[in-house]
């Protein structure tokens, strides 16, 4: 497993790497063979004192990792017995990539089909105790190692920080011993997904684990955060219905780093494919070219466990800092094997990735250059009135919690594209009701008759009392003599208005084919602050 190669990389590599980078870090491409030859070679040689000297020192380290992970179900989870077994890991790529001023950074491709004799000893809520054997181990990753800072002084670096930098494969088979681990619902899984959990938060990067090699303060070297990610879970649309009788009850689990503390979890939609959240969390982030924000959304099953209806994730790299992006993710059954065609539904979230800035409390990311926003002005109050004189400096984050951005939102419905025929005739008469999700005000245009493609150019205003947690929600009807057919609906939030302060845009209608609806926008704000 992922953090078992970690440490033994740590413990019994750390001195043979280091001698080997030093004697090879001259040498080209035709001569990286004999290195990772000489490294395979002294690995095999030493694996069996490898396996008696680490495995206590990895039981140790390891056991407050699962605890930190462990799944409601259980009540215990210890290591019985753990030995590393007679195969080794291989190296099978070695590269040297350029890093910082005073680093250098090795990555090594690894792998293990290992035999290792690993037993953990578990026990339910409700008293069972089992002994569970690991078996069938099949590993392959990449693994970083930073040689950090250089000094002038042998070896001529002061410490080693290693990664897992990439988990390309995971397999294992969990056996009861002298049972069938089937027999008890829920446990399999749940262990499962804790040990993949603990791999991929405990030693995958950015997270690294630092080996002092001279003397020294090496606290700088740990992982860090480097921004906030704030999410809008805004809805979800096509839902796979998981209940016999009604519809699902959708919940989602937000994470950027899978620990039970930094795992977010929405209220439970009841009975709907199609749910509404309007719901807002904040996330550290620690390296947004490498990490990835993930969504599961869950069918709520009461006292059962929960049902997985799909997953989904989005790379940070792919947010532009402070722009504001609004995303449809698809929702597939698994990440890592991406071979599912079945229509599981989509999610929509609205995502703002803010650097760390020390200068500012908050800046308008639409137009850095203009730091005085309504919203600035009144965090920039909050610290001139002294509210926080009492305590330590409040973070971007918190203060922004102090504000309530009230203001008026101008909306135009200007027109409407290719909707679709619900008359016999190939046409509709279309019409819009908009409505505001937290407060409930609700306005319509007029209904304009025979037309697939309306020009209403009809102006609303709606007074909102909490901009940064409200939602418009538009509603397209085709008008009938005995009531109305919903063609399709808009949602969306107020985040670029209260940035942008005006501009227009065209939506995609969804519940229709191609539909489209072409809207204005303009927003007078007042930033308050709390009492």
């Amino acid at each position: 497993m992922g953090f078992v190669v970690g440490y033994v990389l740590g413990f019994a590599l750390g001195f043979g790497l280091i001698v080997a980078f030093a004697r090879y870090q001259n040498i080209r491409s035709k001569r990286r063979t004999n290195l990772l030859n000489w490294l395979n070679s002294h690995i095999q040689k030493i694996w069996p004192y490898v396996d008696e000297a680490a495995s206590e020192i990895i039981r140790n380290s390891v056991e407050p990792i699962l605890e930190q992970y462990r799944p409601v179900i259980l009540a215990s989870l210890k290591f019985s017995k753990l030995t590393l077994g007679t195969v080794a890991p291989q190296f099978t790529g070695v590269s040297i990539l350029e890093g910082e001023p005073k680093e250098i950074i090795m990555e090594l491709d690894l792998q293990w089909d290992g035999n290792p004799n690993i037993v953990l000893d578990i026990k339910t809520r409700v008293g069972i105790a089992l002994p569970i054997q690991v078996k069938n181990i099949a590993f392959t990753g990449v693994f970083r190692l930073m040689f950090k800072p250089l000094v002038d002084e042998f070896p001529c670096f002061g410490a080693v920080c290693y990664s897992l930098r990439e988990k390309r494969n995971l397999d294992f088979t969990l056996k009861v011993i002298g049972g069938d681990i089937s027999a008890i619902p829920g446990v399999s899984d749940a262990l499962e997904d804790t040990i993949r959990d603990a791999i991929e938060d405990s030693i995958t990067w950015p997270v690294r684990k630092i080996v002092p090699i001279l003397p020294g303060d090496y606290s700088y070297l740990e992982v860090k955060p480097v921004g906030i990610l704030e999410v809008k879970l805004i809805e979800a649309k096509e839902l796979t219905n998981k209940d016999i009788v009604g519809k699902s009850d959708p919940f989602a689990k937000i994470f950027i780093r899978p620990l039970q503390d930094k795992t977010k979890t929405s209220k439970t939609i009841d009975n709907q494919i199609n749910p509404i959240w309007n719901e807002h969390f904040e996330f550290e982030v620690e390296d947004v070219s490498t990490q990835k924000l993930t969504i599961k959304i869950y069918d709520d099953e009461g006292i059962q466990a929960a049902e997985l209806i799909g997953c989904a994730q989005i790379p940070l790299s792919q947010l532009e800092p402070g722009k504001v992006k609004d995303v449809w993710l698809k929702l597939v059954k698994d990440l890592e094997i991406q071979r599912d065609k079945k229509n599981r539904g989509q999610v929509h979230l609205e995502l703002l990735y803010n650097p760390l800035n020390s200068e500012s409390a908050f800046w308008n990311p639409f137009d850095p250059d203009f730091r005085l926003t309504s919203l600035e002005k009144a965090l920039k109050q909050v610290k001139d009135d002294g509210v926080e004189s009492s305590g330590p400096p409040k973070s971007a984050s918190q203060m922004k919690k102090d504000i309530i951005v009230r203001g008026v939102l101008s909306v135009t419905v200007m027109s409407a594209e290719d909707l679709p025929a619900t008359d016999f005739m190939g046409k509709s008469d279309p019409f819009v009701v908009l409505t505001m999700k937290k407060s409930e005000q609700k306005s319509k245009t007029r209904v304009l008759n025979d037309t697939l493609n309306p020009v209403w150019n009809q102006s609303f205003d709606f007074v909102v009392e909490d901009g940064l947690h409200e939602l418009l929600i538009m509603e397209v009807y085709d008008h009938d003599t005995f009531g109305k057919d919903k063609m399709g609906r808009c949602i969306m939030t107020l985040t670029r208005a209260i940035l942008e302060g005006e501009y227009s845009d065209c939506l995609r209608i969804d519940g229709t084919e191609s539909g489209k609806l072409n809207l204005h926008l303009k927003w007078t704000s007042q930033a308050i602050i709390k009492e």
